[in-house]
């Protein structure tokens, strides 16, 4: 079955943990044999073959720097301009993916459809990955005339926080809302049609972002906090206001936004018997809230800091991602609804967008 991802930090991958997504998993895994300086080496579940294998023909890739101001614990860059020159260090790497290839960037109706026709037809080993370009966290736009360039260069999403505080949004752990510069953020994307991701915005911001943006919202990656109790994680209230905006939440497969009572670095995927099933919990709480399948999607930031370490057991690598239809029939789900969850949602969504 054909997959939309709608998280992967490809570029990230590429680029600060310095793996060749165009190798096999394995290979990347072997490679990393004997490194300590990520948590994850030897883990990893994503490269563009494995891609290729399970059917992602299609995923949402971002582009990922934090400005770190004085006094912000979290890890950084140490100027805008530095954060900037980072997140266009990653574009060259799709560009680079593009000239060989492997990837193809996907930012209108006529694009999308045009890819979709390919992967339709024929044996998928030698056709290129689509991607969607994403801004996670805005601390590298210094100002709206860089997120008009941003535009240009195929920005079709962004998500204004991360994690902490941030300059236009305040983000998972922190507090507070959009303020001036949030808000003139936000106008520059309606105008530009970019998808706001309502994802890592703290409550603050969610609803202060929510009431002043009027152009198309979706969540990349994340989960509900009815599961699992957390400030990352979407409320019912939240995620009820979602579902009227017509949005789609992709969701995660990092271990301690699955399962309640996960301790990094003790836990286990095995010990707590995690599973993809618990995806499709999550997936099935935001269904029974729509009172439909419309609304859900995969957002599975896959390697995105983590990796086998903390993914549920029965996944590998992303090409696993095709256990997901027959956990969801066992659950009840019918074709339709399978099909939506895959890849129909995401499209759907970005066909009205992009309308």
């Amino acid at each position: 079955m054909f997959i939309l991802d709608a998280h992967l930090d490809l570029a990230m991958n590429a680029m600060e943990w310095n793996r060749d997504l165009t190798c096999t998993v394995q290979e990347i895994r072997q490679s990393e044999t004997g490194m300590t300086d990520k948590p994850d080496r030897t883990r990893g579940t994503v490269s563009l073959p494995e891609m290729r294998r399970g059917r992602i023909g299609l995923c949402v890739a971002t582009l990922i720097a934090r400005y770190s101001k004085a006094g912000n614990i979290l890890p950084g860059w140490n100027s805008p301009e530095q954060a900037w020159a980072q997140t266009q260090g990653q574009l060259s790497w799709y560009r680079a993916m593009e000239e060989r290839g492997e990837m193809i960037q996907i930012k209108d109706r006529t694009s999308l459809a045009d890819h979709l026709d390919l992967w339709a037809s024929g044996p998928v080993e030698d056709k290129p990955i689509g991607y969607i370009l994403s801004l996670e966290g805005a601390d590298s736009i210094i100002t709206p005339k860089h997120l008009e360039k941003s535009y240009a260069q195929g920005l079709r999403a962004l998500g204004p926080a991360h994690y902490g505080p941030g300059t236009y949004a305040q983000g998972t752990n922190a507090t507070g809302g959009i303020g001036s510069q949030g808000k003139e953020l936000l106008k520059v994307m309606e105008e530009l049609n970019i998808i706001l991701d309502a994802t890592h915005l703290c409550d603050d911001s969610f609803w202060e972002a929510l009431e002043f943006y009027k152009g198309p919202v979706w969540a990349s990656h994340s989960n509900c906090r009815t599961l699992v109790s957390h400030n990352r994680q979407f409320s019912d209230e939240q995620l009820n206001v979602l579902i009227e905006k017509k949005a789609v939440i992709g969701m995660p497969l990092d271990a301690w936004m699955m399962i309640p009572n996960w301790q990094r670095g003790t836990s286990t995927p095995e010990n707590m018997g995690l599973s993809l099933n618990h995806m499709v919990d999550h997936m099935d709480h935001i269904c029974q809230l729509a009172g439909n399948s419309l609304h859900v999607g995969l957002g599975t930031d896959l390697d995105g800091g983590f990796g086998k370490e903390q993914c549920p057991a029965d996944l590998d690598t992303i090409a696993d991602l095709q256990i997901l239809p027959q956990v969801l029939a066992q659950r009840g789900y019918t074709e339709t609804d399978i099909l939506n969850i895959m890849h129909d949602n995401f499209i759907r969504f970005l066909q009205a967008a992009w309308t």
